[in-house]
């Protein structure tokens, strides 16, 4: 049976017709087809209008998923990793971040796979602890250009991948990846490892250390793999390892 893979909606504000934003719930159509191309059941976990309704919800949704897919959106308030807004920092949305913080702490409790994806990857770095660079262009001396002009399908950098990484049994050890980011990992969270890095030394990827359940790429695979077959190996990786691990606590 297919492992049943929720993605937290991304969140955009739609300013047309209410006075007040209104908060729309998206997933973009690339990450559902491919999950479904990767072996997995998507369904969207929606973001609650107010906080104090994403306990009850979250505890609900996790019950029923197998694996959690974190995917891009707006920057993370730098408060959430002991920092004041810099400069360069852009739009974030702080209710965004508190409800996908608890929901991860609740799927890491309940020990079931999480993938993180750009923004994703920033936060679960964060939850576990780490920070973030705010700006790479402003803040890491000799970055490359990491946001792109080009369109998201086009690879534009390359990164290298440690050999002792799940990452490296199922891409080699270079890959030739898109860029949609500004923002990046700073320090790891506890209990994280670097596994990709680009050129000029930024975290492109990193796993927990422990177990098999925290994963994040800074790159989005979901844009590559219809020219990059072993892209969409790692969408099938991490669905397997969600399958394992509900026919594991099904055995239990």
């Amino acid at each position: 049976m297919r492992p049943l893979i929720a993605i937290a909606a991304d969140v955009i504000e739609d300013t047309s017709v209410f006075t007040k934003p209104n908060t729309v719930d998206i997933a973009p159509t690339m990450f559902k087809d491919t999950v479904i191309e990767a072996g997995g059941v998507p369904v969207i976990i929606p973001f609650p209008s107010h906080m104090r309704e994403a306990p009850g919800l979250i505890e609900r949704f996790v019950s029923l998923f197998d694996g959690l897919i974190i995917p891009g959106g707006p920057d993370v308030d730098p408060t959430r990793y002991g920092e004041q807004p810099g400069p360069f920092i852009g739009a974030a949305m702080p209710r965004r971040d508190a409800f996908e913080l608890a929901l991860i702490k609740a799927t890491r409790a309940a020990r079931k796979p999480m993938f993180g994806l750009c923004r994703g990857s920033h936060i679960l770095n964060v939850a576990c602890g780490g920070s973030l660079y705010q700006d790479l262009a402003s803040q890491k001396q000799d970055s490359l250009r990491h946001l792109q002009r080009t369109s998201g399908e086009y690879p534009t950098h390359h990164v290298t991948i440690a050999h002792d990484s799940r990452l490296y049994s199922l891409i080699g050890e270079k890959a030739y990846v898109n860029s949609r980011h500004h923002q990046a990992v700073r320090n790891l969270g506890h209990g994280l490892k670097a596994i990709a890095t680009a050129p000029d030394g930024t975290v492109e990827g990193f796993e927990s250390t422990a177990d098999d359940l925290i994963f994040g790429l800074q790159w989005h695979p979901e844009n590559l793999w219809q020219d990059d077959p072993a892209e969409l190996s790692i969408y099938q990786d991490f669905i397997a390892r969600a399958a394992a691990h509900h026919d594991a606590a099904g055995a239990l």
